[in-house]
């Protein structure tokens, strides 16, 4: 295959994973027109269109996505090849991206990351937060980090992390105001905070189980956030009930600060799991990561 070939499908798989001339030419460090010039030319060569393009986007035509479906997957197994020769390295060198939700990464990806950097100088990571269900073959992703249900069945899964628990809980001056909840439905006579995440496709309805039986409550209350951080600053404002993970809110309520109800309500699921396709090949780097995020599961830390 000619250099300028090979060039030139490498500028095209950029525009077509990116859909967009001006990220890909930030990735690739050359100018928007300059990608333009070249995609139209392959264009001329191939006798077809490749992309449709307008003013505020790009998408493939069908031979543009043909083209993708089918020489994108080599293109990564050289990527992937390349890689792994890092193996005769010293120590692991590459990039690792992975998605996450914030709390997976603040809470089980950042501490493994934090200890496996200064030991894998020549390693990068690239940590992006994402509450939806991010198509991590589409992105370009290595892996995502997810709760076991919510991983796809033909993804590989490796858990890295504990059961979990949610919580709900208010302050002392919230409960001297309204009765404690003795059961999930008497939630719905309390001012509660919300949480809308794309995951849901809109506010996130409570769930609950005892006894083997499942209850879901749609809350109400005078405020929502997309995030658990400000749902739990407003819980320790007195503003209302929050509904969180456990381990956001446990030395609140050790220290007293918060009081949590319906805990017999709440019991254990799994927590989170590393997950990426079957067929891709593993980087050294990669596989540093993943073992440094399965010791801590080991450790329960």
């Amino acid at each position: 295959m000619a250099r300028d070939n090979i060039s030139d499908l490498t500028t095209f798989l950029a525009v077509a994973r990116e859909r967009s001339f001006t990220k890909a030419a930030a990735q690739l460090r050359l100018s928007p027109s300059s990608l333009s010039h070249t995609i139209r030319g392959m264009e001329e060569r191939l006798g077809v269109r490749l992309l449709t393009r307008t003013t505020r986007s790009v998408s493939l035509t069908d031979a543009g996505e043909r083209l993708l479906q089918t020489v994108g997957p080599h293109f990564e197994e050289i990527d992937a090849a390349l890689s792994a020769l890092t193996e005769l390295r010293d120590k692991p060198a590459g990039s690792v991206r992975i998605t996450a939700g914030e709390h997976a990464a603040v809470a089980v990806i950042w501490p493994a990351v934090e200890t496996l950097l200064p030991d894998y100088p020549d390693i990068k990571v690239e940590i992006v937060i994402d509450h939806g269900f991010t198509d991590i073959v589409a992105e370009r992703f290595d892996a995502g980090v997810r709760l076991g249900e919510e991983v796809d069945k033909d993804m590989i899964a490796v858990p890295i992390g504990p059961e979990m628990r949610m919580a709900v809980i208010g302050t002392p001056s919230y409960f001297i105001r309204h009765p404690k909840p003795l059961t999930p439905q008497d939630l719905t006579a309390h001012r509660c905070i919300n949480i809308r995440l794309p995951t849901f496709g809109g506010f996130h309805a409570w769930e609950f189980e005892k006894d083997g039986r499942e209850l879901r409550v749609r809350v109400d209350g005078p405020l929502a956030f997309n995030g658990s951080r400000l749902a739990l600053a407003a819980a320790r404002s007195g503003a209302g009930l929050a509904y969180l993970f456990e381990d956001h809110v446990r030395e609140d309520v050790a220290d007293g600060r918060l009081i949590r109800v319906l805990s017999d309500w709440c019991p254990p699921f799994s927590g989170y799991h590393l997950y990426y396709p079957s067929r891709r090949q593993l980087s050294p780097a990669f596989a540093v990561l993943a073992d440094a995020l399965r010791h801590r599961s080991t450790t329960g830390s």
